[in-house]
């Protein structure tokens, strides 16, 4: 039956999701890179939340949650075949949830985007994204979600640890290492876009973890609760370690330490308590760091701006910790993480080789010097003698 105030909060949650890539994720990436990159970043976000939007309408829908086969979801509801305002999934309408399932498949792709900024081609981006959500994302969340073969071991995944952020870490990794490093590597160039990207995705946060209740009720308050306070420590943690590492905390430090807590409770925020999310977040912010500088300094990996260190990491940190507190089958959380990691690893691979056969997968060197803002889109986010 459909319920009112489930309804009410789920759009406001779908709408929040959003907000997390447009403008959230944008703003956090563009900041970070050199000035010259900023508006093909931006360019990214949106062209990937516009193209996403549709494919998950025309067949990532219907591939995710149109079945409860094993494997794959079929097409079935392709383009929302047999789905109108009436027909419920839950409590909420099916469009409702076929809307709120579509801000999670835009901003999954579009994570990615931070380990291949300032070199990669934009036609490749498009191309390699649409695959790769059709191909990996969406039968990932199919498996854990739609009722596949994981869930039916009782895999614990309340809003992501898996399906998000593990997939878009290891995507990550894999096109670091297929681009190698950049040309040139500068400081981020508006640590203020940074902070406000940071701020976006913190709030939009709430409607990604607490949505993922998809009730108004006391598991979406919880859900919201722990993941304030897992960003809350991971931010400190991650200050107080650098300072005692560098001697200094910066604020692009401080506000990546809270992006850390966010990833790494979304696999528990819908299992745990708030002592449980203090201890996940205070441990993530000097896991995570750590992770960005083994990546960085001992593994020699470009992964511009720590997708993997922070998202993947994180997620897989979250996901390991609803067994280890005793939330979840530890063997099944292990198992699921090991299938979906060779899977998104394989056919990341085989997709990127597949594509760059299509499209450049790297800007020539020129253009990559020059700046991709108006290489690649003829624009210019700062006009220095206006």
């Amino acid at each position: 039956m459909l319920n009112t105030g489930d309804t009410a909060w789920m759009i406001v949650a779908t709408a929040l999701v959003l907000l997390m890539t447009l403008p959230g994720l944008a703003l956090f990436y563009g900041g970070l890179v050199r000035s010259r990159n900023v508006l093909s970043v931006f360019m990214q976000c949106m062209s990937l939340a516009a193209l996403m939007s549709v494919l998950w309408l025309i067949a990532g829908y219907s591939i995710a949650f149109g079945s409860d086969a094993p494997y794959w979801g079929g097409l079935g509801k392709a383009m929302l075949a047999g789905v109108d305002s009436s027909s419920l999934s839950g409590t909420i309408p099916e469009v409702l949830f076929f809307a709120f399932q579509m801000t999670f498949a835009i901003i999954t792709p579009a994570l990615i985007v931070g380990a291949y900024v300032e070199r990669i081609g934009y036609g490749f981006v498009l191309l390699f994204s649409s695959l790769w959500m059709l191909l990996c994302y969406a039968p990932v969340a199919h498996w854990i979600w739609g009722g596949g073969w994981l869930a039916a071991m009782d895999v614990k995944d309340f809003a992501g640890g898996i399906v998000v952020h593990e997939t878009a870490g290891l995507a990550a990794l894999v096109l670091a290492l297929m681009l190698g490093p950049r040309r040139e590597q500068k400081p981020p160039h508006n640590p203020g876009y940074v902070m406000l990207g940071a701020g976006l995705l913190w709030v939009g946060w709430f409607g990604f973890n607490g949505g993922s209740q998809l009730a108004a009720d006391g598991g979406a308050a919880m859900a919201l609760t722990v993941t304030h306070i897992s960003a809350a420590a991971a931010s400190l943690t991650w200050a107080l370690w650098e300072r005692i590492k560098l001697g200094k905390a910066s604020l692009v430090g401080l506000v990546t330490g809270t992006i850390a807590g966010l990833a790494s409770i979304t696999p528990a925020s819908g299992f745990v308590s708030p002592g449980e999310a203090l201890l996940i977040g205070a441990v993530a912010g000097i896991l995570c760091q750590w992770a960005v500088r083994a990546i960085k300094e001992q593994l020699k990996i470009d992964d511009t701006l720590d997708v993997f260190a922070v998202h993947g990491v994180g997620g897989i940190f979250g996901t390991i910790m609803i067994g280890v507190l005793g939330h979840g089958s530890l063997a099944a959380q292990g198992i699921a993480l090991l299938a979906v990691g060779v899977f998104t690893v394989v056919v990341t691979w085989i997709l990127a080789k597949l594509c760059a056969l299509i499209t450049p997968l790297r800007v020539s060197t020129e253009d990559e010097v020059e700046g991709l803002d108006y290489a690649a889109h003829g624009e210019r986010a700062y006009d220095l003698n206006s």
